[in-house]
């Protein structure tokens, strides 16, 4: 299964299914003069996140400053509340959160399957059944009715998906950097510059980032691999603590050079 996605994913750059490099944001050398929330993978857990955006507001009421939200990617898949994760992340924020939503592998993925269904039919064991579902969608069905007909499959699609969720997901930048702070959803390929790493290794890569580190003067803050507890690695901190089979989405604030979870 992962390696006919991975396969797939190495094709990404043939003619016929060439994307656009995702959107970068750096904000330069400065550190930042406001505390950063980072919320790690959401998989489709809107009650966790409902959750951490509270603890968010309630740090910053009781501090008195308001900060930024970075989440780290992968809102679908998995968990059984896709399509209203992104309906809650396309809205306005109810508590005014200034947020910078990163791209996650699993959104990268569920957006090929819309563009091309049956070319990423493996991504329905990856967690893509439960996105599919939390937009009225039963995958067997689909895939009974519809699997050799490509154009009926898109046309079910454009029809269940708003085109609203397609667009946050093609507009989902990979990365954002500020000070010394990398935000990213996999990690980096060790001791490459940031302008040079692959969209691939920014969305999938673990080792050898999780044994070596970054091998850059940035901390990279990255989802994607799960652990226990919040796991501070050489170089990088591991945030994913796998909200959709844990029920516990952490919350990590950077504020004046300190880490601490909210």
């Amino acid at each position: 299964m992962m390696l006919k996605i991975g396969r797939w994913l190495a094709r990404k750059n043939s003619p016929e299914s060439r994307n656009p490099p995702r959107r970068r944001i750096d904000l330069g050398e400065r550190p930042p003069r406001y505390p950063i929330y980072v919320i790690g993978d959401v998989h489709g857990c809107l009650d966790e996140l409902l959750a951490a955006e509270e603890r968010i507001q309630a740090d910053i009421m009781a501090r008195g400053r308001p900060g930024l939200v970075v989440l780290l990617g992968d809102y679908v898949d998995r968990g059984p509340r896709s399509a209203e994760v992104l309906d809650h992340l396309i809205a306005p924020n109810r508590h005014n959160l200034r947020r910078i939503a990163l791209c996650g592998n699993h959104d990268e993925l569920f957006l090929r399957f819309l563009q091309n269904p049956k070319r990423l039919w493996d991504w329905l064991e990856l967690g893509g059944r439960q996105t599919l579902m939390s937009y009225g969608i039963d995958p067997q069905d689909l895939i009974s009715r519809y699997g050799a007909d490509g154009e009926a499959l898109r046309s079910v699609l454009e029809h269940a998906v708003p085109q609203k969720h397609r667009q946050f997901l093609e507009e989902l930048p990979i990365t954002f950097r500020i000070g010394e702070y990398f935000f990213v959803h996999a990690g980096v390929r060790p001791g490459i510059s940031l302008e040079e790493q692959s969209d691939q290794d920014l969305l999938w890569i673990r080792d050898p980032f999780l044994t070596e580190g970054p091998k850059l003067p940035y901390l990279v803050i990255h989802g994607h691999t799960p652990v226990q507890e919040l796991e501070f690695g050489p170089g990088r901190i591991g945030i994913d603590t796998g909200a959709f089979f844990s029920g516990h989405l952490t919350v990590l604030k950077i504020d004046e050079g300190r880490a601490t979870v909210v």
